[in-house]
């Protein structure tokens, strides 16, 4: 039953995908249109911030759909056409922000605060190594009270 569910879900869910990019926006050259999903897909919606403009149903993501559409007719390359629409909206709509400027911070961010919490993750496993005490470092009234505790 739980099986038969998620491929319900799964087959009333792909459709959804599918309505966004409606009948009149498709180019008829198969390579420009294929090459226009592919761009469309690396390009954020501004209105949902969760999905591209490829998958999105709002009005802001038609528009991009068709400008990005208008741009690779118009013979630019994949770079000129993300380059105008970012000059347009801002890097915001990029899912994978470029590696400069005060992006740069971003990209660095991650890597060094992991280099950060494995060196305190090292240094406090050697302090804790080093301050365990042994049962030989004991002295014999603290063997004997230890002994103690462990038979109660």
């Amino acid at each position: 039953m739980r099986r038969f569910l998620m491929i319900l879900t799964l087959l009333l869910t792909l459709p959804i995908a599918a309505l966004a990019v409606q009948p009149d926006e498709v180019l008829d050259n198969p390579a420009l249109e294929t090459r226009a999903r592919q761009l469309s897909q690396k390009l954020r919606c501004p209105v949902c911030q969760g999905e591209n403009i490829d998958e999105s149903n709002a009005a802001i993501s038609r528009d991009l759909r068709l400008y990005v559409r208008e741009r690779l007719v118009a013979g630019d390359s994949d770079d000129q056409v993300i380059d105008a629409v970012v000059d347009r909206f801002g890097e915001f709509v990029l899912f994978e922000p470029r590696a400069r400027g005060g992006n740069l911070v971003l990209w660095l961010a991650g890597p060094f605060m992991a280099l950060i919490a494995l060196l305190v993750a090292w240094r406090f496993v050697r302090a804790r190594a080093a301050s365990t005490a042994r049962v030989e470092d004991l002295s014999e009234s603290e063997r004997t009270r230890l002994q103690e505790i462990m038979r109660d």
